[in-house]
This record gives C-alpha cells, structure tokens and sequence, in this order.
C-alpha cells in the first residue's frame, strides 16, 4: 500500500531569503524601545496566480497576531515593516497564500479589456464571492448599494445587467478590500516564528565614565565611601555621561594582595586589587566595608539617577583565596594534582590572588544558578547595567542560559561585553545575550578599514 501523502504538499507558495534572521531563527534580533523592524522576504509560487503576503507580529505571550499587509519590491521579493514598543520580546513571522480572488480580478480584467466575453468569468466570480463568509457588508461602490456578498455575488451573475457594470463591479476597489480581508488562507504558507529583544535606548548608545569610588572622595590619603563619591555625580552628569561604571565594589582578599604596580610584596596600606573578589566581609553580594554598606550603597545608586545617570557594575566572577566559596565550595575551583587550587594565569601574567571559577565542575548546576543569582542581587539593588569581566573565557552555554533569564526578567538590563577577543567569538556573545561590546575601532586606521566596520556595525540584523 503506498504511503499517504503529506497535505503539505499542498502549500504552494514558498517563503525563503527572510531578513532579519539569525541562525534560521536560533538566536532573537534584536532592537531598541520604539525602533521598526523591516522585514524582506522571497515570496513565490508556480504558475502565474497572484500572490498575498503579511508580516504577523506580536508581544510575545500575547495571543492575537498584528496583520500588515506586505508589499513587492519586484523579482518576488516583498516587504513590511512593524515597531517593537517598550522593552521586552516580539514575535513575527510571515504568512503567504495564492489570492483566488485576486488572480480571477486580474484575469477577467484583462480578457474584458481585449474584448473577449467573461459571461462564464463572471459567475466564477460570484462562486468566489460567495464563499468568502463572516463579511456583513462590503460598501462596494460599483455594486451600486449591495449591502452583503450575496448581493454582490447575485449581480455578478445577473446576466440581465450590463456586462459592464458587472465587469465595474467586480474590478471595484472595495470589493477587492473585502475580499482580501476574509482571504482562504486555509493552504496558505506560514513561515517559522522568529524572535525580537527589545532592548532599552542606553543599549544603542550611550557615554561611560568610569570612577573607583575610593578614589572620589576629599582626602586622597584615605579611601573614600559611597556616600563621598556621591559628591563626584554633579560633575560627572555635568560633563553629559550617562552611565558611571564601577568597578568591583566587593570586599578585597587578603591572601597574597597586590601591591602598587602588581607588587608581590604589599604595604600595610595597600587596598589590593577590586578584581580579587572576596574576604572576611563577604563575597560576590558584598560591600567593601571602606566604601560603606548596602543601604550606602542603595543611597549611591538613588542619587546617581537623579542626576541622569545609571550605574553599571563590574561583574567579574572569579574569587580571592580568601572568597567564601573556596572555603563553602571548594568544588567550584580546579585543583592541581597536589591537591591545590589553581590561582589565575594569562601566560606570561600571573594573578596570584585570584581563583579562577571551574564552570564544568561536577556541581555546575549549583554553581551555574548561584552566579546567576549574583545578577539577580544587585538588580534587586538598583543596578540594571553589568560590564561583564572577560565573558569569553566562561562557557557559551552559561551566558545564553543566564541571560535569557535575566532578560525575561528584566528588560531594560543591559550587559557590556569586556571582550579582547576575535570577531567570531564576539559576534557569538552577542547572539548569547551580551547587549554590547569593546570595539575594534582602536585597530581600524585607514578609510577603507573604518568603512568596513561602520558598515558592519550598522548593517547588523
């Protein structure tokens, strides 16, 4: 017995070439608040029927899709475009199908205008009428008054009119109008549905100024606390930034601190290195007691944004051999085989005061979840902004994960990419979430070379 065929088969029209896309839809596009997406496609079919075509789009969760019709550019291609609103997510596909009643409108309009008798054309035209249902009214000027498509369709095989006015009627714009709404989509094609991150306006652009907070205060002797530094936003905001970034704000280890210049051998007085995360205090979701506390912290923050700016955080996630995880879970780090745990290396640096995180470790789930939750405290506090420490020496795999959570969550969080690192690798941080990144502008000289990567940059789904 043969096989049953797939009433797929069935769908005509064939929908390929969509842009913007990723990956075929594997990774979201993204935009800013109030942005439009254009959306391109290739939209054909055989023969010589008249096709129809619309950009569905929605917020994602919402129920009801948004129709617009889209248009052709010429050589099969078509095109719409829909505005994204507020941050958060939008889904949009396209839908395509063989017009019947559009291809009959063009053909009868052809024959009649060569002269050819449509009398058996237009009864064709009043089955297709006909069957169009769930319209009350059609308003068709050239069905002089018909208030219905019964009407309409009774006219059109009225061969006691005119032939011209039947002809009139049938090639009447509103007629066309109505049609088209309640169009027989039932073997039309549906493209995959594709995904939007809408992002808020600070992640197209936006002006950083970068302060150690200790370093703010009045007296350069000291170590300054937020509540000092706090003194330092009017000229910051003054100078038209719109984001102060921090560095590690976290208590400092103890265990073999840097000294000045990365000195091995620290005065009494050296602070260390912010980057060597972890102490007594506390760790990941700590304040440096030197700085103050939490609710200092929260102060900081508030007044930051009364003077136009947003904070961005440093998130840098290794720890101090002095971090609480080394001690609560020593099985978050990569031992030597003489039981040591391995300090940080970029050869020929060495980080001696700092533990690298063993992101495979055999409690990764655990782990995973709790750096996760580091995100998750200090948005809690106020931070929407993160400029991630060297995001492309942890796994793909984390930031889609984490990310993605945080941004359902939260979407107007905007995380920076502190990546020195090769075109491919970037461009895959962004599809993994990161809202922004370095730039290789540094690197780009010649006019040829800065044309390439502004088209790049603007070009980019």
């Amino acid at each position: 017995m043969a096989n049953k065929l797939d009433p797929a088969l069935l769908r005509r029209v064939v929908i390929e070439g969509v842009y913007p896309e990723v990956d075929a839809g594997r990774f979201p596009i993204k935009r800013t608040a109030g942005e439009s997406v254009i959306v391109n496609a290739d939209v054909h079919a055989d023969g010589h029927d008249v096709l129809a075509a619309v950009l569905l789009h929605r917020r994602s969760g919402a129920g009801a899709w948004t129709d617009v019709a889209m248009e052709p550019l010429g050589n099969d291609r078509w095109t719409a475009r829909f505005e994204v609103g507020a941050p958060g997510r939008c889904e949009y596909t396209i839908e395509a199908w063989v017009d019947g009643f559009a291809t009959w409108r063009s053909e009868i309009s052809q024959k009649f205008g060569a002269g050819q008798a449509v009398t058996s054309e237009l009864l064709e035209g009043a089955e297709l009428v006909r069957g169009a249902e769930g319209v009350e009214s059609v308003g068709a000027k050239g069905a002089e008054g018909a208030e219905g498509l019964d009407e309409v369709a009774r006219q059109l095989q009225d061969t006691a009119l005119p032939e011209e006015q039947r002809v009139a009627m049938a090639l009447d714009a509103d007629l066309q109008r109505a049609m088209a709404k309640h169009a027989d989509r039932t073997r039309g094609t549906r493209y995959r549905v594709l995904h939007v991150i809408v992002d808020p306006p600070l992640a197209r652009f936006g002006a950083w100024y970068e302060m150690f907070p200790r370093s703010a205060g009045p007296d350069p002797s000291r170590s300054a606390t937020f509540d000092e530094a706090a003194g330092m936003l009017p000229y910051v905001a003054g100078m038209g930034f719109d984001v102060l970034y921090l560095p590690p704000i976290h208590p400092i280890g103890r265990s073999f601190r840097k000294g000045r210049n990365n000195s091995l051998e620290p005065a009494a007085e050296d602070p260390g290195s912010p980057w060597a995360i972890g102490g007594e205090a506390g760790g990941h979701t700590a304040v440096e007691p030197g700085l103050g506390t939490l609710q200092d912290f929260d102060r900081f923050v508030h007044a930051a944004r009364q003077h136009g700016l947003e904070i961005a955080l440093d998130l840098a996630y290794q720890a101090s051999r002095d971090h609480p995880y080394v001690k609560e879970h020593p099985e978050w780090f990569r031992r030597r085989p003489d039981g040591s745990i391995k300090y940080a290396e970029n050869p020929p640096k060495k980080y001696q005061d700092i533990y690298p995180i063993n992101f495979e470790s055999d409690d990764w789930e655990a782990l995973w979840r709790e750096l996760k939750s580091v995100i998750e405290f200090w948005i809690g506090h106020g931070v929407k902004i993160f400029r991630v420490d060297n995001p492309h020496t942890k796994p793909y795999g984390f930031w889609e994960w984490a990310l993605d959570d945080i941004k359902r969550q939260w979407p107007d969080a905007i995380f920076l990419a502190e990546a020195f690192t090769r075109p491919k690798i970037m461009r895959y941080l962004a599809k993994c979430g990161f809202t922004q990144s370095y730039t290789y502008f540094t690197w780009r000289n010649t006019k040829e070379e800065l044309t390439e990567y502004f088209t790049e940059l603007t070009s980019t789904p």
